[in-house]
């Protein structure tokens, strides 16, 4: 139920920066964050996942595509900004990634439309990126049919599961 997983979600970023309260970015010389705060030094700055309040839209990318996201990517990608958190995984090290701004979530889903593209271009099943890994041609994707949560090497069909969904796939992190 995207209600639960809304709840989950918001425990695991409140954890998140419970454990990891000093979290450090590079700073948009060009536009503030809303989860930034304290002075800029050295291009750096202090930040702390803030709800994006009113929550962030995917309608228009689901249009354009002429597709529906699952509703907990929908919560993923919608409920916060930030800079991105490190976390682990059994398979290594992965930045979940969020959205530093506005202009960095229209970005973002400039870069959705990119990627499920290029999938349909290639006849893959279409995947939407969740988080960064620590090799540069693998990223953790969910599978838009179904949820489910991928170890996915860019411009390859997924096929190496991790996780029946993204709820399933938090309880797999730790930080």
């Amino acid at each position: 139920m995207p209600g639960q997983f809304h709840q989950q979600f918001t425990q695991f970023v409140e954890s998140y920066y419970d454990k990891k309260p000093t979290l450090i970015s590079w700073v948009d010389p060009e536009l503030d964050s809303p989860c930034q705060y304290g002075e800029v030094v050295e291009g750096e700055v202090h930040w702390r996942p803030v709800k994006a309040e009113p929550v962030l839209d995917l309608s228009k990318t689901q249009q354009a595509l002429e597709l529906q996201f699952p509703a907990e990517l929908v919560t993923f990608y919608t409920s916060y900004f930030g800079g991105g958190l490190k976390v682990q995984h059994q398979r290594g090290e992965l930045e979940l990634l969020m959205s530093w701004h506005q202009a960095d979530f229209e970005r973002l889903q400039q870069n959705i439309i990119a990627h499920i593209l290029m999938k349909r271009r290639l006849k893959q099943r279409e995947t939407v990126f969740i988080a960064a890994t620590d090799h540069d041609d693998y990223l953790i994707s969910v599978l838009v049919a179904t949820g489910e949560v991928y170890l996915e090497k860019v411009g390859m069909e997924v096929k190496d599961l991790l996780a029946p969904d993204l709820s399933t796939f938090l309880q797999q992190l730790s930080f």
